[in-house]
C-alpha cells in the first residue's frame, strides 16, 4: 500500500509565530550582506581571487595572502 502526501506552501495567516519574529531578523541579515558585498575591499578581494596564480605572482602576491594584503592598513597579523 502507497501512502501520497501533498505539502502547499502556508499562506500568511497560517504563518507560524516564529517565522512572524525571525522575520526582522532575516531582514538585517539581507541588509548586512548587502553592504558587506558593495564594500570596495571586499570588492577589490574578489577581483583579486578571480585571477589566475600566474597574474598574482605578478603583482607579488600568492592566494593565501590576498586578504591580509587588502586588509594589511586596518588589521595587523
Amino acid at each position: 500500500m502507497a501512502y501520497a502526501a501533498q505539502h502547499t506552501a502556508a499562506s500568511a495567516s497560517e504563518k507560524s509565530i516564529l517565522a512572524i519574529l525571525a522575520t526582522p531578523f532575516v531582514a538585517f541579515g539581507r541588509v548586512m550582506i548587502a553592504l558587506g558585498e558593495a564594500n570596495t575591499r571586499s570588492q577589490k578581494v574578489q577581483r583579486l581571487m578571480a585571477m589566475s596564480d600566474a597574474e598574482l605572482a605578478e603583482r607579488g602576491l600568492t592566494r593565501d595572502k590576498i586578504v591580509h594584503h587588502v586588509f594589511s592598513d586596518v588589521y595587523y597579523i
